[in-house]
């Protein structure tokens, strides 16, 4: 008599209300992660000021965080792969909430320092492994979308990091503005909790070390995630960096903006949330190679176009920097999950190793650009790294799928 054999768990669908569950927990958890890292960015002309430090010192209480958050994810990306998923992000989101919250009562710039590297080791847990989370959980028709609404959350969180910090400081304190982030973080996180849905497809893989730096290598040798790797270094890079250093263009003269305005420009994440949904569906449906390069174009002509003086078009290219970095990095994220046939969470780990990589190196070199050159300098810096970005898209382009399911 021939046995039934359990059928295999479902993937999550666009539609259902375990994929609305889904993305709810994500797009809290893309949220707190964001909002608690770039929450010091409208504050960095305030460090100087405060602690006497330059315009690229001050820069480290981001660079740094983000220089150990993406050394920390090869580690716990690989944990996810022993640990399981949804143990590693709901540790993250908690940890980082509550080092947020002590933050705020740092008592010089060396303690503050210090407290933001180890933010920057408590966020590793949430970004590598939401992503394989996404792929190994959400079925494949439906993974762009659920990628997009992810990074929105990303972005929203971003906004709100830096929005909230710069009205909040300019009402209270930055110490206050950053405490109260911390607070939002640890809602986030207990939402996050509640609502992810447990793994069912995640199977976990042996703890030997040496198994999983050969995991490294596999996906190190696919010339794809290669050119994926390499794209987040430049595309991230490039967009921090304008952002770092428009807040000390735009607080100086002629535009002495306060620090709430200089918030309230982060608005402009918004466009980045409508970005990464709209153009993740869109190039699932068209392919990923079509719409990549588009979206880098589009961060080349909106960085142009900072360079007139009046405001209107600084902000417009600004809008254009945002909606093209957004929405292609919902394609590379995306992509770099079909690609990966096995440990993806270490795939996106390194993915993200590169993309917070960029940020540190890439946001910190900006600081010497904008010290020696001006605003001129910086958008130069970024030009040419929008440049290399782009002749790496139509080499990724022009590579063929690893397997006929996937597009090319």
């Amino acid at each position: 008599m021939q046995q039934d054999t359990p059928e295999a768990p479902m993937l999550l669908q666009n539609g259902t209300p375990a994929f609305r569950r889904l993305n709810l927990a994500l797009f809290a958890a893309g949220f707190s992660t964001f909002a608690i890292l770039y929450c010091v960015q409208p504050l960095l002309p305030l460090f100087s000021a405060e602690f006497h430090v330059s315009a690229a010192v001050s820069s480290l209480s981001l660079s740094l965080t983000t220089g150990l958050l993406a050394v920390a994810m090869l580690v716990t990306g690989s944990l996810s792969e022993v640990w399981g998923r949804k143990p590693i992000m709901v540790a993250s989101l908690l940890s980082s909430a509550i080092l947020t919250i002590l933050l705020a009562a740092a008592p010089n710039w060396a303690t503050l320092l210090v407290a933001r590297m180890l933010v920057g080791v408590t966020l590793s847990g949430l970004p590598a492994v939401a992503m394989a989370y996404v792929s190994e959980e959400v079925d494949p028709k439906s993974i762009g979308l659920a990628m997009g609404l992810f990074i929105g959350g990303n972005a929203i969180g971003g906004m709100a990091g830096r929005l909230v910090s710069g009205v909040l400081t300019d009402l209270g304190s930055w110490r206050f503005a950053i405490g109260v982030i911390g607070s939002l973080g640890f809602i986030a996180a207990l939402l996050a909790w509640r609502s992810l849905p447990q793994s069912a497809q995640f199977r976990a893989r042996s703890a030997n070390p040496a198994e999983l730096l050969r995991s490294f290598g596999q996906h190190l040798r696919d010339p794809g995630l290669r050119y994926l790797i390499a794209e987040a270094f430049l595309l991230m890079g490039g967009f921090v960096t304008l952002y770092n250093y428009l807040g000390y263009r735009l607080t100086a003269a002629p535009y002495g903006l306060s620090q709430t305005a200089i918030g309230a420009i982060f608005i402009i994440y918004l466009i980045g949330t409508a970005s990464s949904a709209w153009v993740g569906d869109l190039a699932g449906r068209l392919g990923r190679g079509r719409v990549f390069w588009i979206m880098i174009v589009l961060m080349l002509a909106g960085a142009v176009l900072t360079l007139l003086d009046a405001i209107v078009p600084i902000l417009i290219g600004m809008v254009t920097v945002t909606f093209g970095f957004f929405g292609a990095h919902s394609i590379a994220s995306s992509w770099v999950g079909r690609r990966a046939r096995t440990a993806k969470a270490q795939a996106s780990a390194l993915y993200l190793f590169c993309y917070y990589a960029g940020s540190s190196a890439i946001g910190t070199l900006g600081g010497v650009f904008w010290s020696n050159w001006g605003w001129q300098g910086v958008v130069a810096l970024v030009t040419a790294l929008l440049m290399a970005a782009l002749a790496l898209a139509f080499r990724l382009a022009a590579l063929p799928p690893i397997s006929p399911q996937q597009e090319a």
